[in-house]
């Protein structure tokens, strides 16, 4: 969301391709160059008034203790970790605990460890979680149990499956687990249950692992904050350059604890570049899928009609996992069998239009090449201007009616007759802490013009088809099978016109901030999406973890 509202208000295409600086190439994080001489991020607040650690760990700290313990077994189990656990996409960790070298478990200790010791309150907190899932060492030691069962009855081991793997959510996204948030303070009591892409996950097998922190409200709420500020969960700090580069919205939080190694992978929602955006600011692996490819039941919506949930994982193996998973049984994005597949796709002959200006960018150019050197045809283009004015218009219409159908039929029973007006005013009570930065784009919602049922319905299709118009003369007049973008540069006019799109670290600037090669493919084709990524992935092999954080 961090970047949609100018990129509309200028009705430019790329409009946010000016932004940042990678005038010189260098694919070393940040942490391993000096940062001192870059301005710090103007943040107004930092931590959370309403959590810390202790609240954060409560039930949970001394299991964390003891598994994190100075003893010489401690130690060892986490250097044994770090090893097999850090750089490794899930297959191999599949692979490792079926060998015996750790459990499931281990792993979700691996992760609590990491989150207690690098998250809150200390030099190098990142604020990226904002609940943990009391009964996730439970669920752990259940699939610790299953997976004994399985070797005593002689199953060989599927590596390319969820089982086990912990797994965090973005807080807008329902889990009976802990309560579900949006980062709002006066949603702090909102218990409920699963969100249907939840009730998915855990019938694969996969561990709630916790919340992750994010914009609030996915970042259409006070208009002038930074992204991954809430109100819960403090501000989202990037472990490529904490205080210094921007996270990314709205999914921050979630992008950051993949990058910090605090879980598998996590989940993320986009209406438009809020999973490409932090995917790519935090050198990882973000899907913002086709709309309707998973259910937005109990997921805080900003648009019904365009807000998406998405994986975010540190490669693309990782990612086609993770959203079959969110898809439900037997309804799987990719098939199954092709995602061992994957690291074997060809791009030869696939034809790609890049847009003659980010050639201009050293990292966007060498990712071009890494795409020619696999036998792709590269077309240039010509940006075109597109108008998409009203998007703004579209996005307080749409939140103005889904949000109170939110908490009449999602939300615990204390919001059934809220709406964005009773948010405002519950705010109010605790201005200070709850809204520091104001409510501009709540109160922008209150003001919009009604629209009757049948005039909303035309303009929003109006809309889309005149993104999709813009996009299809691109493929059409030049017979693409996609688009290759920079970060979420194109998110805006992809999200209208229900194109998917995908990014994958392309490497780092003179200054270690990391930027992603996006992928866009037409509506439907996110199969393809996973096809090219890998290609890419496997050639480019751009990502490196942060330094600061792999002890």
């Amino acid at each position: 969301m961090k970047h949609l509202l100018f990129i509309f208000a200028l009705s430019v295409m790329i409009s946010s391709c000016k932004t940042g600086n990678d005038s010189k190439v260098n694919r070393i994080p940040t942490a391993q160059v000096q940062t001192d001489s870059i301005e710090e991020l103007d943040l107004k607040v930092l931590d959370s008034k309403y959590i810390n650690r202790d609240s954060v760990f409560a039930g949970l700290e001394a299991d964390v203790l003891n598994f994190s313990t100075s003893s010489s077994n401690g130690t060892r189990k986490i250097e044994l970790l770090n090893k097999l656990v850090q750089k490794k996409s899930i297959p191999e960790i599949q692979q490792s605990i079926y060998d015996g070298k750790f459990s499931y478990e281990d792993l979700s200790l691996y992760y609590l460890y990491r989150i207690y010791t690098y998250d809150r309150n200390n030099e190098k907190s990142l604020n990226a979680v904002i609940a943990l899932n009391p009964k996730v060492l439970e669920q752990a030691r259940q699939a610790d149990v299953r997976l004994a069962q399985m070797k005593d009855y002689g199953e060989t081991l599927d590596p390319y499956n969820i089982t086990g793997m912990p797994i965090l959510l973005k807080d807008n996204i329902n889990t009976a687990d802990m309560p579900t948030t949006a980062g709002a303070a006066v949603m702090m009591d909102n218990q409920t249950s699963d969100a249907v892409i939840v009730t998915n996950l855990k019938n694969a097998g996969a561990l709630i692992l916790g919340k992750a922190n994010l914009s609030e409200w996915a970042y259409f709420f006070c208009g002038d904050c930074p992204s991954g500020w809430s109100a819960v969960g403090g501000q989202t700090l990037s472990p490529y350059g904490r205080k210094v580069f921007d996270t990314g919205g709205s999914s921050s939080g979630s992008g950051v604890s993949v990058a910090a190694n605090f879980a598998v992978a996590a989940v993320g929602s986009e209406t438009s570049g809020s999973i490409l955006s932090p995917a790519s600011q935090n050198s990882i692996v973000g899907l913002k899928p086709t709309v309707g490819t998973l259910s937005g039941n109990g997921i805080v919506p900003i648009s019904s009609y365009l807000d998406t949930a998405g994986p975010m994982a540190k490669n693309v193996v990782d990612a086609a996992i993770l959203l079959n998973a969110m898809r439900g049984a037997e309804q799987d994005v990719i098939e199954a069998e092709l995602i061992p597949k994957l690291n074997s796709y060809s791009l030869a002959g696939k034809r790609f239009g890049v847009f003659k200006d980010f050639m201009e960018k050293p990292l966007y150019a060498a990712a071009i090449q890494d795409i020619r050197n696999q036998r792709a045809i590269i077309v240039e283009l010509d940006q075109k201007n597109i108008q998409l004015s009203g998007f703004l218009k579209l996005l307080n219409a749409d939140m103005k009616q889904d949000l109170p159908k939110y908490f009449k039929t999602a939300a615990n029973s204390k919001y059934k007759n809220w709406d964005v007006f009773k948010v405002m005013q519950e705010n109010r009570k605790d201005s200070i802490n709850a809204m520091p930065y104001g409510q501009k784009l709540f109160q922008g919602i209150l003001v919009e013009p009604e629209m009757t049922d049948a005039e909303f319905d035309a303009f929003k299709k109006d809309m889309t088809q005149k993104a999709q118009d813009h996009l299809n003369s691109y493929f059409e007049k030049n017979n693409l099978d996609g688009l290759l973008s920079i970060n979420n540069y194109t998110a805006g006019v992809a999200a209208a016109g229900f194109f998917p799109a995908m990014t994958v670290p392309m490497g780092y600037d003179k200054d270690g901030k990391p930027f992603g090669l996006t992928f866009i493919a037409p509506t439907g084709k996110d199969r393809e999406l996973f096809g090219w990524a890998a290609a890419y992935e496997r050639v480019s092999k751009r990502r490196k973890m942060p330094t600061d954080y792999q002890k």
